[in-house]
């Protein structure tokens, strides 16, 4: 699939999705793991490929496998 026709969601839904808390989506976004593809109004919104790539960094970050 190609990553320009992925759909996009909310940090809340990336967040369910991830098995993380809304924060942990803040978290990595301040860190630079995670980069808002998109905005609907003042929402920012991600590509769950995206954040699933972030989610397997920080546990290589942390040691978890």
């Amino acid at each position: 699939m190609n990553s320009a026709n992925s759909p996009m969601i909310t940090s809340e839904l990336a967040a369910t999705e991830a098995g993380v808390t809304p924060a942990t989506i803040r978290k990595w976004v301040q860190r630079g793991h995670l980069r808002p593809a998109g905005t609907q109004g003042r929402r920012q919104l991600y590509r769950l490929e995206d954040v699933f790539a972030a989610e397997r960094a920080t546990n290589r970050l942390r040691g978890n496998r």
